[in-house]
C-alpha cells in the first residue's frame, strides 16, 4: 500500500519543507502538492534537510480532481467538529483503519489543508474520510509541517508490514471496485453524488472492515444481475 501525503495549496515553502523532511523522516517518499508556493525554493530546500530528493520528485497539479484520481481511498485532516463530515477519526486509529484492508488498497492519500484556513468544506465532503489529531488545547495549533510529522509518525508501522522476508498479501483488489459499484448503485437509486445522503453512506463505506468487502461485493452483484 502506498501513502501518498497531498499539500493543498501551502503557501509557505518552510512549511513544504519541513513536510519533506517528516515524511522522510518516517519512511515515506511520495508527495503530492496541489497548487503550491514554490516549493523548490532555498528556503523549502533548507528546511527539507537531507530531503531534497522528496521535494524534486514531488508531484504538482493544478486542481484536487486531477490530484487524487488514481488514489483509492482519501482521508483528509481537519479540526474536530467541521459540519462537513459526521464522523472525524483520530489520527491515532487511523493506522488500524487503513491496516485492517490493506490487502484490499494499493494507494491512498492523506490530504492537509492550507495555514490560514485549512481545507475548503467542498473538498472535506469529496474525502472518503475525515481525521483530526488530538490536541489538548484549540491553540495554539498546529503548523503544516508539525501536523505532517504527526500523521506520518502515526502511519510509520504500515512501512513494517512490507520489509523484506514478511509475507505480502497480494493489495488492491476489491475496496476500489466496492466504492465503484455503491456510488452506481446510489445514484441509480435517486442518491445522486453531492447529496447529503450520498455523503453520509459513503463516509460510512469507508469504514467497512476488509472481511466485509467481499460479502458488499456479492450483495452488489445479486443486485446488478436483477436489475
Amino acid at each position: 500500500m502506498e501513502i501518498n501525503f497531498i499539500l493543498y495549496k501551502p503557501a509557505v515553502p518552510g512549511n513544504v519543507g519541513a513536510a519533506a523532511r517528516a515524511i522522510k523522516t518516517m519512511g515515506f517518499s511520495k508527495l503530492r502538492l496541489i497548487d503550491p508556493c514554490d516549493h523548490l525554493s532555498e528556503e523549502a530546500l533548507m528546511l527539507a534537510h537531507a530531503s531534497h530528493e522528496i521535494l524534486q520528485s514531488a508531484r504538482v497539479f493544478e486542481k484536487y480532481d486531477e490530484a487524487v484520481a488514481d488514489l483509492d481511498l482519501v482521508i483528509c485532516t481537519t479540526a474536530k467538529g467541521r459540519t462537513a463530515k459526521h464522523d472525524y477519526h483520530s489520527s491515532r486509529d487511523i493506522r488500524e483503519l487503513l491496516e485492517n484492508k490493506k490487502e484490499h488498497l494499493n494507494s491512498v492519500g492523506i490530504l492537509f489543508g492550507t495555514e490560514e484556513s485549512g481545507l475548503p468544506n467542498a473538498l472535506i465532503l469529496k474525502s472518503d474520510m475525515a481525521m483530526s489529531i488530538p490536541m489538548a488545547g484549540t491553540y495554539p495549533s498546529l503548523n503544516l509541517g508539525q501536523a505532517v510529522m504527526v500523521t506520518a509518525y502515526e502511519l510509520s508501522p504500515l512501512n513494517q508490514l512490507d520489509l523484506p522476508g514478511l509475507p505480502l498479501k497480494k493489495s488492491g483488489e476489491g475496496w476500489g471496485t466496492l466504492k465503484y459499484q455503491v456510488q452506481q448503485l446510489l445514484n441509480e437509486s435517486g442518491i445522486p453524488a453531492g447529496s447529503p445522503l450520498h455523503h453520509r453512506i459513503m463516509e460510512r463505506m469507508a469504514t467497512v472492515n476488509a472481511n466485509d468487502i467481499p460479502l458488499f461485493l456479492s450483495v452488489l452483484s445479486r443486485i446488478q444481475k436483477q436489475s
